[in-house]
């Protein structure tokens, strides 16, 4: 719960909560239509190595989160935290995440890499019981239930030998497994999120997280990055400012 919110007199407290969860739903909303803007640019961008993207992604997000900094007069402290190592933490399996995402985005078509996305969310609320053990009610694993039968059925006619007796091929498969261990991981990171909101900035979150990617995805320089053409350097660009953006509405959302 946000600062504001504890603030709220107990009279009030139901209000407040309604209003903070509708702020949360709207700002979700919106992150996630930043996000597939951000993915609409990688795929245009083309074949081009998981680990250079993960790097114009987290790089070149850092550019919004500055300017959001900055007007919020917090830049001189953006760094500051008592918790660096769950910030590295985080930072290490959001970049696993978005490593192989971006992966299955090259190796997908786009709706499917985005549908088989979906299933982040809905795996957040699982592994919340799991690991968190917060109390989710029944009809809110039904939704869950249902959620995930609509992800495959959504998926199955693209990704099986039902679209027109044709099998997959070896590199839609590995997209299709790439994707599923994106959307696991990437809740697992989402739990790490919502620990780390209790005690710190959301600018503070998302800068740490940035600058650890970027530093994290220069690891993969040796493993073959290729020279881009001016559209899809620009196109890169665009990908890690949306992300960047994206970013700071999903963490206040978790918020």
């Amino acid at each position: 719960m946000s600062a504001e919110a504890r603030a709220e007199p107990q009279g009030d407290g139901g209000h407040a909560g309604h209003h903070s969860t509708l702020r949360g739903i709207v700002l979700k909303i919106v992150s996630v239509a930043v996000f597939v803007g951000m993915q609409t640019c990688i795929k245009a961008a083309g074949d081009v190595p998981a680990g250079q993207i993960v790097f114009f992604r987290s790089f070149f997000a850092i550019f919004p989160i500055i300017a959001f900094l900055a007007s919020k007069r917090q830049l001189a402290t953006a760094f500051a935290t008592k918790r660096p190592f769950n910030h590295v933490a985080r930072g290490i399996v959001g970049v696993g995440a978005m490593g192989l995402g971006f992966f299955a985005l090259t190796r997908l078509p786009l709706p499917e890499a985005i549908t088989l996305n979906y299933a982040q969310p809905l795996l957040v609320v699982v592994f919340s019981s799991i690991f968190l053990g917060e109390a989710i009610r029944v009809y809110r694993w039904s939704a869950v239930a249902i959620g995930l039968v609509g992800v495959l059925l959504i998926s199955w006619p693209k990704l099986t030998l039902l679209r027109s007796g044709a099998a997959l091929g070896d590199q839609e498969v590995l997209g299709v497994i790439a994707a599923f261990a994106a959307a696991a991981i990437s809740a697992i990171a989402m739990l790490l999120v919502r620990n780390l909101v209790q005690t710190e900035k959301t600018a503070t979150i998302v800068l740490w997280f940035s600058s650890t990617a970027s530093v994290l995805s220069l690891l993969t320089l040796p493993f073959g990055w290729q020279p881009l053409t001016p559209v899809q350097a620009a196109l890169l660009v665009v990908a890690g400012f949306c992300g960047g953006l994206g970013q700071i509405l999903m963490t206040a959302a978790y918020r």
